[in-house]
């Protein structure tokens, strides 16, 4: 495999280093105090020295190429986790701000979602919200703090009017579609009757059933009228009770092996979380971090050793000076 080199800036120290060791070795601007004739300074200790000389650049040299890290990568370790992978589909029109939840529809089915992340610390959450239009807030995740600091922020408003149910569970099949697991499952939570879109609620569940994902559907709110919010500030105005549309959200999960809740209070949603915490889990592959076989330390020795012969050389058999 191809060598990698963590740290090949450092390769400059090496050859700082290199520069220092020669200025030493041949103390070229050292003033001479005794001159000797040439023929003196020829002999066997001559050809030692340039030797043990040779040893020592070639020992830094290896010093050098150590600082660099080099290292061989041996490819990425795995582990396999178990999960199941979600998408939360949450209805985000506005008769969610509908009162008869406290403080409001909207904000119990956030909180609740939450609460379900919680609980659910292995499986890849990802996050759907749609009005008349649709957004994806999170895609598929295992970072549940990522999905706990997203979901206070989701907001209504911005996705225009209208309710459309069939769009929505549309991308989150189309989504999960792509996934490696075995167990795809879709949680929509809705208070009304879809009536925009191009897919219709029954269209888009065939599709999970082809695909076999599931779909769990919750229709959050009273038998009772409720009110919310008027256009003008602090008015309110009721809108009808039982309007969610029962039938299509019963067909829905029956079509696709699951189950259709009738969310009347807080606590309703625990049930979803019991019957998918049930769930047979499956196997993903995930990557780990690369491994990799370190060089620096061969290099770095043999380096040494040369270093270490070059000057005994020039100490003891040379007899250099200090």
């Amino acid at each position: 495999m191809e060598i990698e080199y963590n740290g090949a800036s450092w390769f400059i120290v090496g050859l700082i280093g290199l520069l220092i060791w020669v200025y030493y070795f041949f103390p070229i601007l050292k003033i001479k105090e005794l001159f000797l004739p040439s023929t003196a300074r020829k002999g066997f200790r001559v050809y030692l020295r340039s030797i043990a000389c040779l040893i020592g650049i070639v020992g830094w040299s290896y010093v050098s190429y150590s600082l660099t890290l080099p290292r061989i990568p041996l490819g990425k370790s795995e582990s396999r986790i178990e999960v199941n992978d979600i998408f939360m589909v949450m209805d985000c029109s506005r008769s969610m701000l509908a009162d008869d939840f406290r403080p409001n529809r909207f904000e119990v089915a956030k909180k609740k979602i939450i609460e379900f992340v919680e609980m659910r610390p292995k499986d890849r959450i990802g996050i759907i919200t749609f009005a008349e239009k649709i957004f994806t807030v999170l895609p598929l995740t295992t970072d549940i703090e990522l999905v706990k600091r997203v979901v206070p922020d989701i907001n209504m408003g911005i996705l225009g009017n209208g309710t459309n149910i069939g769009d929505a569970l549309g991308l989150a099949v189309a989504r999960l579609t792509l996934s490696p697991t075995k167990n795809k499952i879709v949680i929509l939570l809705t208070d009304g009757v879809s009536n925009v879109g191009n897919l219709t609620p029954l269209q888009a569940a065939e599709e999970a059933k082809a695909q076999n994902i599931r779909i769990y559907t919750i229709g959050i709110g009273t038998d009772q009228n409720a009110r919310i919010p008027s256009y003008r500030p602090g008015q309110f105005q009721n809108i009808p009770g039982g309007s969610i549309d029962i039938e299509t959200l019963t067909e829905i999960s029956n079509m696709t092996g699951a189950k259709f809740y009738y969310a009347k209070d807080d606590s309703s949603l625990a049930e979803v979380l019991a019957d998918i915490n049930n769930l047979e889990r499956t196997e993903i592959r995930k990557s780990g971090i690369v491994l990799y076989k370190e060089l620096y330390y061969k290099y770095l020795m043999i380096g040494f050793i040369l270093l270490l012969i070059s000057e005994i050389s020039r100490r003891a058999l040379i007899r250099d000076p200090v």
